[in-house]
């Protein structure tokens, strides 16, 4: 049994670990800390795991893939500078790393609306 509960907390604190990292992550980037976003091997090897183990992990406890939550925590940042800031979409996508064109398409498939209707819409 101690086995069983070993394994569960080992899960749930890769979990947590991904998640913080997701979130000190994609702040750097934003900020200009970071030049571009990591992929998932390489925040596995931060995390001083495999690739496999990471997202096999992350499955087993949420459901869904790691690379589902990393593009939702960008699409919360960018929703934010969206409504909360003055630069255009096409700053926002850079900020990003995003070329605008991609950043809309990535934008639309999750959002249902492109970033400049998304803002129109939402805006105070």
């Amino acid at each position: 049994m101690n086995d069983i509960n070993n394994t569960l907390t080992r899960s749930k604190e890769i979990t947590e670990k991904y998640f913080h990292f997701l979130d000190r992550h994609i702040a750097d980037v934003i900020s200009g800390k970071a030049d571009d976003f990591m992929e998932i091997n390489q925040i596995a090897n931060r995390l001083f795991i495999s690739h496999k183990h990471l997202t096999d992990t992350i499955q087993k406890e949420t459901g869904n893939h790691p690379c589902h939550f990393y593009d939702l925590k960008i699409l919360d940042e960018a929703k934010r500078m969206l409504l909360e800031t003055e630069k255009s979409v096409s700053e926002i996508a850079k900020i990003l790393t995003y070329d605008p064109s991609n950043f809309s398409k990535f934008f639309k498939k999750f959002v249902g609306q492109t970033p400049g209707k998304f803002r129109k819409e939402n805006k105070k």
